[in-house]
């Protein structure tokens, strides 16, 4: 039954423009006092699936993800959307987190011991590479080049800066505003840098004249969609549940991978950027694998590296539970109460959408200017309810304005989000490892794993630039050879 709320109200609240899973759980912490502990715990893994699910359903309806994980499946979900195709774009999305979610918590049942293991093996210089891997990729990958890419990403990073230096105590980039002395929450950064900026940006160009094509197709996926989904379903997963199990892993940098991997595999390269269902398939899988994978370290060695997964920990502490080692010998009944609550949620999201995919899509026919009016009205919402103070509301519409100037001038905006998360955590990392070698840079480089990485980030760096001149040099011989003949 708690499953069922928790799912239910998860994906309710998902769909929702700017408020995600952790807000949820947020919010409805104080009610579950008076709950067993078993009872709150297995509501908000449901709330915490759901709201993943949930959203997907707004990225691919509205292209307003609900937080930072569903940025994927707004690039080509909504504009399968947009052609009509809206159900085929939540089939697959629920018909992968279903694969990848009952997936990455059969992984997490047998395999949580070993892969904390191994993710503890990990040191600040690990961190900081396995970081760089990530900035380097989403950079390159979300950007129409290379260089606007770095450009989003730097804003992300200089906006994760806001706040008290953690090691010198020293305020930065506050301007002498108090209340930034805590930094900008990431929910009110996600909903002003997409929901705002979206609504912004039709307040511009106009919404009286954009139309949406109705669903006209059945609910579940045809044959073609389904081959096509179910190599993506499983790729996700195995991208998903490894990194989202790291303790610096959470589930934007596996989404962003599958994404990466889904279009250089496909064999319909014109589809992506138009539409491709692979685009959807492969990060909604990913995102939802790397929910479970969440759960490894955070019930393992008590590191949540998520903020739902933070609010999770609030709610253990609450109730006298510290995660970490001892607490599948002190507490198992409850752990596994916990899991097993995983599966059950598992199925019900899948029952609960599938029927429910032609009611979502009906929400693109409601008039442009209904939905970002509702949009800015449950964006503006979320960012308070995150804040609690005017300047948050402020500071959203500033970095909404901020995310407007940036769609206008071609320059994504998802790499400045991924710059807001990881920033902080590779500053704090880098900074562990050159304490550790008394200012030695020389430790960044110090094991096989590092070296690897770093050959990643080369390469991710090189590949781009190197390629346009080899197809250049590449046609030129091609034409030098044409004339010849001729």
């Amino acid at each position: 039954m708690w499953a069922l709320i928790g799912v239910t109200i998860g994906t309710a609240v998902g769909v929702l423009p700017g408020i995600g899973p952790a807000l949820t759980v947020a919010l409805l912490l104080p009610i579950t006092f008076r709950l067993e502990p078993s009872s709150a715990l297995i509501l908000f893994a449901g709330i915490y699936y759901g709201g993943m699910y949930g959203g997907s359903t707004t990225s691919i309806l509205l292209n307003t993800p609900g937080e930072s994980a569903s940025m994927i499946s707004a690039l080509e979900g909504n504009k399968m959307a947009r052609a009509g195709r809206a159900a085929a774009a939540l089939s697959t999305a629920a018909l992968g987190s279903f694969v990848a979610g009952t997936i990455g918590t059969v992984a997490l049942t047998f395999l949580a011991p070993v892969v904390a293991d191994f993710a503890t093996g990990f040191g600040p210089p690990e961190y900081v590479a396995l970081m760089a891997v990530a900035f380097v990729t989403v950079s390159a990958l979300l950007g129409p080049n290379l260089l606007k890419g770095v450009a989003s990403l730097l804003v992300g990073v200089t906006i994760g800066l806001i706040g008290i230096d953690s090691q010198t105590g020293q305020p930065r980039l506050t301007f002498g505003v108090d209340a930034l002395l805590d930094g900008i929450d990431v929910v009110i950064v996600v909903v002003a840098l997409f929901a705002l900026s979206e609504a912004f940006g039709h307040l511009l160009t106009g919404t009286g004249h954009s139309t949406v094509q109705p669903l006209r197709e059945r609910l579940m996926l045809s044959r073609s969609d389904f081959r096509r989904s179910w190599p993506a379903w499983l790729r996700g997963t195995a991208l998903g549940f490894p990194i989202g199990s790291l303790p610096a892993g959470g589930a934007e940098v596996p989404t962003f991978l599958s994404y990466s991997v889904e279009k250089k595999l496909t064999r319909h390269p014109e589809e992506f950027g138009h539409g491709a269902i692979e685009g959807v398939a492969g990060p909604e899988s990913a995102n939802n694998a790397a929910a479970a994978g969440v759960l490894v370290p955070l019930l393992t060695i008590g590191l949540p590296t998520s903020a739902t997964a933070a609010v999770i920990l609030t709610a253990f502490q609450s109730y006298g539970l510290q995660p970490g080692p001892q607490l599948f010998t002190e507490s198992g009944p409850l752990v596994w109460t916990l899991i097993a609550s995983l599966y059950v949620g598992n199925v019900m999201l899948l029952v609960l959408n599938l029927p429910l995919a032609r009611v979502w899509a009906r929400l693109l026919q409601i008039p442009a200017y209904g939905i970002y009016a509702g949009v800015l009205v449950f964006a503006t919402l979320g960012a308070f309810a995150a804040g609690g103070t005017t300047v948050d509301l402020l500071v959203l519409c500033g970095l909404g304005l901020l995310g407007l100037l940036m769609r206008q001038a071609g320059v994504p905006v998802a790499p400045a989000v991924v710059g807001l998360i990881l920033g902080p955590i590779a500053e704090q990392q880098l900074r562990r490892a050159l304490t550790l070698s008394e200012g030695d840079p020389s430790i960044l480089v110090s094991s096989p794993i590092t070296v690897f990485l770093w050959v990643v980030v080369a390469l991710a760096l090189l590949i781009p630039v190197v390629l346009p001149v080899a197809r250049k040099r590449r046609r030129a011989l091609v034409n030098v050879g044409d004339g010849e003949e001729s």
